[in-house]
C-alpha cells in the first residue's frame, strides 16, 4: 500500500491546509475545541464556512456540555444531536496523571477520557455520520502510542504498577486502533477514520506534566517559566493534521491510515524505546482493533 503524501509541511498552518476549500453546508464536532490546538481547528473549520459544533467539559456560549469520562455525559450529547455529521474530531484528552484514578465503571481515567468517551460519542452518531455520505472520523493520538501496546490483560493497572506515560501511550495506542475499527467496519455507511499525531504544542495538555520533565524537554527554564524549543509548533500549526484528515479534499475516501505531524502518512515501524518516528505496528494491528471495539461495546453498554 503505498504511503499518502501531501504538499504541506510541519509548518504549515491548519488555515492553510484549508485555502481554497469551501465547507458551507459541513457540520463538524470537535471535542476539546475550547482551547489549544482544539480552538484552532475550530477556528480553522468555521474559516472554511463549515457548522462547528464544540464539545467540551465546561462549555461557555454557542458550546455543548460532553465530559467524556462519564458515559452518561455522552449518551446525553448523542441523544439530544439531530441530523448529519460530517466529520468528528475526537481531540480532547488528558495526559500524564500523577496517580491512577478511575472512573465511576472502573477504567482507568486516560484511557477512559482520551478513548472510551470517543468510542461511545463515535458509536453512538453513526447513523448522522451514514447520513452525511462521505464523514470522517479523526482521532488526534500521539508519537507516544510508539511507547506502549494495549495491555488487554491489564489495561487499568489493576495488577501492574502505575505509570503515568505508560497509561498515556496506551490510551493514544487505543485512539489509533479505534479508526483501524471504525475504517474496517462502516466502510459500507461512507464513512472514512484517520488518525494522527500534532507534534510538541504548548497547551493545557501539559498541566499534570512535572516540572523537572519540561525542563528536559527543554520546554521550561530553571525558574518555571516555558520556552518554545525549535522543534515545538504553534497551536496554528499543530492543529494542521487535524484539519487535514477532517476536510481536505486530498484525503477523499482516505481511510485506516496514520499520518506523523508533517502532514504526511507515517510508516509502520516496530513499537518501542529505540523508535523515533512512524507509527507502531502494534496501533494498526487489525486483530486488536477488533478486540478494544469489543471491549469498548461492552464497556459502553447502559
Amino acid at each position: 500500500m503505498t504511503r499518502i503524501s501531501t504538499p504541506f509541511t510541519a509548518r504549515t498552518t491548519a488555515t492553510e491546509i484549508l485555502a481554497g476549500v469551501d465547507l458551507t453546508g459541513r457540520r463538524v464536532i470537535v471535542t476539546g475545541g475550547a482551547s489549544g490546538i482544539g480552538a484552532e481547528t475550530v477556528r480553522a473549520l468555521e474559516g472554511a464556512g463549515a457548522e462547528v459544533t464544540v464539545a467540551t467539559r465546561r462549555p461557555a456560549d454557542g458550546q455543548r456540555a460532553l465530559d467524556l469520562s462519564d458515559l452518561g455525559s455522552v449518551r446525553r450529547f448523542v441523544a439530544e444531536w439531530s441530523g448529519p455529521v460530517h466529520a468528528i474530531v475526537a481531540n480532547a484528552g488528558i495526559m500524564a496523571l500523577p496517580a491512577r484514578r478511575t472512573t465511576a465503571c472502573g477504567w482507568e481515567l486516560q484511557l477512559a477520557t482520551n478513548f472510551l468517551g470517543h468510542f461511545a460519542l463515535i458509536d453512538g452518531l453513526r447513523e448522522h455520520l451514514r447520513q452525511a455520505g462521505g464523514a470522517r472520523v479523526v482521532m488526534v493520538s500521539s508519537g507516544a502510542q510508539l511507547r506502549a501496546p494495549f495491555d488487554f490483560d491489564d489495561p487499568h493497572f489493576e495488577r501492574r504498577p502505575y505509570d503515568p506515560w505508560a497509561a498515556y501511550a496506551q490510551s493514544k495506542t487505543a485512539d489509533v486502533l479505534l479508526a483501524v475499527a471504525v475504517a474496517r467496519r462502516w466502510a459500507a455507511d461512507g464513512v472514512t477514520a484517520n488518525a494522527h499525531e500534532p507534534g510538541y504544542v504548548h497547551t493545557n495538555l501539559q498541566r499534570h506534566v512535572d516540572q523537572a520533565t519540561m525542563r528536559a524537554m527543554g520546554a521550561m527554564d530553571d525558574d518555571g517559566n516555558l520556552l518554545t524549543p525549535g522543534y515545538f509548533k504553534t497551536p496554528e500549526q499543530g492543529a494542521a493534521t487535524s484539519v487535514l484528515l477532517a476536510a481536505s479534499p486530498l484525503l477523499d475516501g482516505v481511510t485506516g491510515r496514520y499520518f506523523s505531524n508533517d502532514n504526511q502518512e507515517a510508516e509502520v515501524v516496530p513499537g518501542g524505546p529505540d523508535a523515533t518516528g512512524g507509527v507502531a505496528a502494534w496501533s494498526v494491528d487489525p486483530g486488536a482493533a477488533d478486540r478494544l471495539w469489543d471491549l469498548a461495546t461492552a464497556a459502553c453498554r447502559p
